[in-house]
């Protein structure tokens, strides 16, 4: 397959785990309430997200959405819905940033990987990425067009766990930069709250269908 595929999906999914959303905040909140381990755990649980998402992929249920569009536009405007409501929890009065410590319960390492496995799952960024995104990078002519969706989504996925295992790793030395730096924070906190929306936003005027990447 074409090398510049695996580079564009690279690209595609680092400009994703940049951007804040689903994962990124609660495998943020966990690493701080619950520590670096208690990240990694859920981050496995994530990491398997990815796996289901590449399997389905793979099997072409994105062939299946190109040929059912209101299905595709049914979990567009779900998601974009979730990202706006994430958005304003995050700028509305008394809102907070992903890094701000809070308390929470302390969950044992099998719901810890659950709820990581349910929240990546859910996330409407992973599913418009393998639905409409990871298709575009495939080559019918190449052939194997399961093969090439198999290495592009590893690919992502390699991306995705490095990108959220930084995020982890520096949640709490970030939280308490924040903790002795308010402005910072409620910086961050709009930041975040304007990106989700903006790609909320981006996700409900967008009228292109899922691709078809079966040859």
């Amino acid at each position: 397959m074409d090398f510049g595929a695996i580079v564009g999906i690279a690209v595609v999914a680092l400009g994703m785990v940049l951007t804040p959303g689903p994962n990124m905040i609660y495998l943020v909140s966990r690493s701080v309430t619950q520590g670096r381990r208690a990240g990694m755990i859920s981050l496995a649980g994530v990491g398997l997200g990815f796996l289901v998402y590449l399997v389905a992929a793979t099997a072409g249920i994105a062939t299946v959405f190109a040929l059912v569009p209101e299905i595709y536009l049914a979990i567009k405007m779900a998601g974009a819905g979730y990202l706006l409501w994430l958005a304003w929890k995050a700028v509305r009065p008394g809102g907070s940033s992903a890094f701000t410590p809070r308390e929470l319960d302390v969950d044992p390492p099998g719901k810890l990987f659950l709820m990581g496995l349910l929240t990546c799952l859910l996330n409407p960024k992973i599913a418009i990425l393998y639905v409409s995104l990871l298709p575009q990078f495939v080559s019918p002519q190449h052939g194997h067009v399961a093969l090439q969706s198999l290495l592009l989504g590893l690919t992502q996925i390699a991306v995705g766990l490095a990108g959220n295992a930084f995020f982890v790793i520096t949640a709490g030395s970030v939280s308490a930069f924040f903790v002795r730096r308010p402005l910072w924070q409620r910086i961050h906190r709009y930041a975040m709250g304007t990106a989700l929306a903006g790609f909320a936003l981006k996700i409900a005027a967008d009228r292109s269908q899922a691709a078809l990447a079966a040859p």
